[in-house]
């Protein structure tokens, strides 16, 4: 597994494609969704194959971000989607810090793989790790689509509990109706 970064980590912006400011399809609840800009997985099918080159984009302050997500008064959470969110990990990591200390709901889409990430990340890769709540991990597998799940796109993709995750040293499904609609 490659989590090579395609440009300078930088911790202060983020190149994003776009930004949703009150998604409800993003992860549950109205949410805010930031899209960043590049992606190196390319998996066919892929709902946002404009975001996959790493030129482009608008580049957003990390204070630009947090404000944006601050200005909707009925968000409780944020999602990290992409492109791919861990190829710009230490601008994101620095906003989920900052977002989860003012009690927002953090989450993540990776085309990787928790145990990847723990294994080859970089160090910027694996603090935006200990910023989430929760990560959709793995890549889109067209052959996998299934239109029946909530929040994923594929049957391999998993919706994990990164805190548990974290301490166990192994991936554990998130089990919470919030995520994904059972007990």
């Amino acid at each position: 597994m490659s989590t090579a970064v395609r440009w300078p980590e930088r911790p202060d912006a983020v190149q994003v494609a776009g930004l949703v400011i009150d998604s409800i399809v993003d992860g549950p609840g109205i949410r805010v969704a930031i899209f960043c800009q590049g992606c190196p997985h390319h998996c066919p099918g892929c709902h946002n194959p404009e975001s996959w080159a790493f030129a482009g984009g608008t580049e957003m302050t990390v204070d630009a971000l947090e404000a944006a997500v601050m200005g909707n008064p009925l968000c409780r959470g944020v999602t990290f989607s992409g492109g791919e969110p861990f190829s710009q990990a230490a601008a994101f990591a620095a906003l989920g810090r900052r977002l989860k200390a003012k009690g927002y709901e953090v989450a993540a889409y990776t085309g990787y793989t928790f145990e990847g990430l723990l294994a080859a990340g970089t160090a910027a890769q694996k603090a935006l790790l200990e910023t989430l709540d929760v990560l959709v991990d793995g890549p889109f597998i067209q052959a996998r689509r299934n239109l029946d799940l909530r929040f994923r796109g594929s049957d391999n993709q998993r919706i994990l509990d990164v805190p548990r995750s974290l301490a166990a040293g192994r991936a554990l499904w998130y089990d919470g109706e919030r995520w994904t609609g059972t007990r």
